[in-house]
């Protein structure tokens, strides 16, 4: 089982490769991924410089700045100041190591929603959650036929809704096109260009999508 900690309103989960601030899924480069998980992992020690590369890059040439350069895209998406670290802290002449007050352990909040479209199951927590074609988007297709920020769902406790952006091949549900936003139900089926995207509640595990 993967790690999952939560630190300063963020929460980071290794199993499911996502970083949550809040509501909102940060995008972060694989690599930055897994700094952030080896730092973590070994916190509050510093781990050398040699050890990340070895863990990060397996061996293969990599320059001298690739390191400083993963370090960096790391704490910009983290919000953090190489100059008064909260979350990474620079150990001169050795590496690196996660510095701030974090909990770990706990099992992440159980998804409200589970979203599957062809060979692809996605976990929908609470929050807003993009479709389209776009690397931002939680649920992605390659087809030119879809846009790059095609529709968009909220998940609340409550009820999950699909909204429409504005997308040149529309956003049609249960073979409806829908204009604005529409509530969904469990089992509803959502079509953007020739994606199909079935909705159920709970976790992967718990569901059962129709064919």
């Amino acid at each position: 089982m993967g790690l999952t900690v939560q630190f300063a309103g963020f929460l980071f989960d290794e199993d499911r490769r996502e970083l949550l601030r809040g509501r909102e899924l940060l995008h972060l480069e694989p690599k930055a991924f897994d700094l952030l998980a080896l730092l973590l992992s070994r916190r509050p020690n510093a781990v050398s410089k040699t050890e990340i590369h070895e863990a990060i890059w397996a061996g293969a040439y990599v320059s001298e700045s690739s390191l400083p350069g993963l370090v960096g895209d790391l704490r910009a998406a983290l919000g953090d100041d190489p100059k008064a670290a909260r979350f990474i802290r620079t150990v001169p002449r050795y590496g690196y190591a996660f510095c701030g007050e974090a909990e770990g352990g706990g099992a992440p909040p159980a998804p409200l929603w589970t979203a599957q479209w062809a060979s692809h199951v996605v976990a929908l927590p609470d929050g807003e959650h993009l479709i389209g074609r776009g690397e931002d988007c939680r649920i992605r297709s390659d087809s030119p036929r879809v846009s790059r920020h095609h529709a968009r769902v909220r998940v609340t406790p409550e009820r999950l809704v699909v909204e429409d952006l504005g997308s040149r091949n529309g956003t049609w549900l249960n073979g409806r096109r829908i204009t604005g936003t529409a509530e969904l139900s469990s089992g509803d089926a959502v079509r953007v260009g020739p994606e199909e995207i079935r909705f159920v509640t709970g976790s992967p595990d718990e569901s059962t999508v129709a064919d």
